[in-house]
């Protein structure tokens, strides 16, 4: 029988196989500079749809500015459901990773007609207990999905101690990577949105341990000629796609970038062919 999530998951997934997500949900709360960009959130989503990539990610109390457009031709919705505090100046005394809705996980989701549902599978310094409730989320998911015929995407996040920079960062460390990646994949993962690795020659390994679609996530922000140059690096390593968020919600102009993604996302465009396209604004 044609699995059902396989239905949802070609909303998604452009007719290259590839896909250009957008995010603007918050998994992680307590930063206040993700934010920024985001002030008036409706415009944003306009704004989005009319570039076109192929998704935009929400939380459910969002979802409803993308879902209530009217007509067809519209990104996929990808809807966040956990939510976490590994992120703080300070370490929080108690760290925690929950669904939103613990009774019926995923309810929300079918509602407001997602394609994919998103949940973290969280790596940090001396937090066992954070990683242990990220499987346990997990783990509620995979069966109510596969009931339902709703993909699941898994990100892992390795991150550094809290004493990196007085906040949790981002662990380019392909050896904790790697391992991650292979959990959520035998965790279930239909998709993996997946930490770059410091060594963006090491990806095919991140790409081989999922044996599904990888999806690279953009992470902080950087000047845009090294966004587009590590984009197009990844993409040569096999991965199905980019999660792009502050990168291009905060940006003056989010559609021409969104236009020079999904160029070289699905057209195979060069880093120069992609600046370009950003440039024709």
């Amino acid at each position: 029988m044609y699995q059902t999530s396989k239905v949802r998951l070609k909303r998604m997934f452009n007719k290259s196989g590839k896909c250009l997500d957008i995010a603007i949900d918050h998994g992680v709360f307590n930063e206040y500079s993700f934010l920024d960009g985001l002030e008036n959130i409706e415009n944003v989503v306009q704004q989005l749809v009319a570039a076109g990539p192929d998704a935009i990610q929400t939380n459910y109390g969002q979802s409803d500015l993308l879902q209530g457009i009217a007509g067809k031709n519209k990104p996929a919705l990808v809807m966040r459901v956990d939510v976490g505090n590994p992120y703080n100046a300070q370490t929080h005394k108690v760290m925690y990773s929950a669904l939103q809705n613990e009774e019926e996980p995923i309810l929300e989701a079918l509602r407001m007609d997602a394609a994919c549902v998103v949940v973290n599978l969280l790596l940090l310094p001396g937090e066992p207990d954070l990683h242990r409730l990220s499987i346990k989320n997990i783990s509620r998911l995979r069966g109510v999905c596969e009931k339902y015929g709703m993909p699941m995407m898994i990100e892992p996040l390795v991150m550094k101690g809290n004493d990196a920079r007085g906040g949790y960062q981002v662990d380019g460390n392909k050896k904790l990577i790697v391992p991650l990646v292979r959990q959520a994949r035998e965790l279930g993962a239909d998709i993996i949105k997946a930490d770059p690795t410091d060594n963006v020659e090491d990806y095919h390994e991140v790409v081989q341990a999922a044996r599904c679609p990888v999806l690279v996530r953009g992470g902080g922000k950087e000047d845009l000629k090294i966004i587009f140059q590590k984009s197009y690096d990844f993409l040569q390593q096999g991965t199905m796609g980019l999660v792009y968020g502050r990168n291009i919600y905060q940006h003056p102009n989010p559609a021409q970038i969104v236009k020079a993604f999904m160029a070289m996302i699905h057209q195979n465009a060069t880093v120069e062919q992609a600046w370009g396209i950003y440039q024709n604004n």
